[in-house]
């Protein structure tokens, strides 16, 4: 059986050699390649993608102004009532979808899209200062 290195995968890891099924090795070198692939493919067309440095770099006070923001977001969702704050958190920061909220709360898939809309019409208020 092949044997890997898992900090080839994980940098943060210790060396730790581990066998694999060789379907598992094809699989991990076939990946290799196709980010060797990606990259290749980055590097000659990077003309047509050209960035511009002041575009990358955000100042210290934008970095601010962003904290700020989400501080202020958070603090909005944090007023909503439990339900409608807990929702809209789920869906919109954890990226969960209506479906799966519901499943997880044993309720229809309607009534978390009513609390959702609710939701975001009580923070349009909160975050609006009215």
């Amino acid at each position: 059986m092949p044997e890997i290195n898992l900090r080839d995968f994980y940098p943060l890891c210790e060396d730790c050699i581990i066998e694999v099924s060789e379907e598992v090795a094809e699989y991990l070198r076939e990946a290799e390649r196709q980010e060797r692939s990606y990259i290749r493919y980055l590097q000659r067309y990077k003309a047509y993608y050209s960035l511009n440095v002041h575009d990358v770099f955000i100042s210290l006070v934008e970095i601010f102004e962003r904290k700020h923001e989400i501080e202020e977001l958070y603090a909005a969702i944090d007023s909503l009532p439990d339900k409608q704050g807990r929702r809209v958190y789920a869906y919109f920061i954890l990226g969960f979808s209506q479906r799966e909220i519901a499943e997880a709360e044993g309720v229809s898939d309607a009534v978390v899209c009513v609390a959702i809309c609710k939701g975001l019409e009580n923070l349009k208020k909160v975050l609006a200062g009215g």
